[in-house]
């Protein structure tokens, strides 16, 4: 499934692009992600691009079309993954890729970007690990939740951190800013950003 939003209704310059892993890309459905991705076009103005993948050659093609076919890629400043996985993995068609592995897949690929993970997997990284996966990628930071919450979602969150990746260049304000607005549900979901 490949959706594209491109609604314009602010100055927005910067565009985000989303990965969901799914059982199989054969079967298309309109899950929650693409719900909210629709909703934050709408409302906020913000475009993105929406892919699925099954497997590590799928996020691999993504990631390489997206790379080398979008001319827009340089004004993609969000990577939102949308995946399962325990601790520091991802798991695509019941195999689980650890971070290194990731970043070994996006070595050099990210420049400037913002990795971020929704709270469908725990994003727990030790300093080392971070370090690691922004140098090797040359991400500017990754970002995503300590808790896995079955009753709480993490849509709400994502929408407003995406909203102040496009005001504010500094990743340290925003997360200020996220927390000063949204204080409550980033304690309940542990919202973190290594940088």
């Amino acid at each position: 499934m490949n959706l594209q939003y491109k609604y314009k209704s602010q100055d927005y310059d910067q565009f985000i692009f989303c990965l969901e892993a799914v059982p199989d890309v054969e079967t298309s459905s309109i899950t929650e992600v693409v719900k909210n991705l629709e909703r934050l076009a709408l409302e906020q103005g913000i475009a993105s691009i929406y892919k699925t993948c099954d497997s590590i050659e799928g996020l691999e093609e993504s990631l390489t079309i997206l790379l080398y076919d979008d001319h827009n890629f340089k004004d993609y400043e969000i990577i939102y993954l949308v995946m399962q996985g325990k601790r520091n993995t991802i798991c695509l068609n019941n195999y689980y890729y650890s971070f290194e592995e990731i970043a070994e897949l996006f070595e050099g690929k990210m420049k400037g970007k913002i990795v971020h993970f929704a709270n469908a997997k725990i994003l727990d990284l030790d300093q080392e690990e971070a370090q690691y996966f922004l140098d090797i990628t040359g991400a500017r930071a990754v970002s995503g939740y300590g808790v896995a919450h079955k009753t709480i979602n993490s849509n709400l969150l994502d929408k407003a951190f995406f909203s102040l990746c496009q005001e504010f260049d500094d990743v340290v304000e925003i997360v200020e800013e996220l927390h000063q607005k949204h204080y409550a549900l980033c304690k309940a979901l542990d919202f973190r950003l290594y940088y």
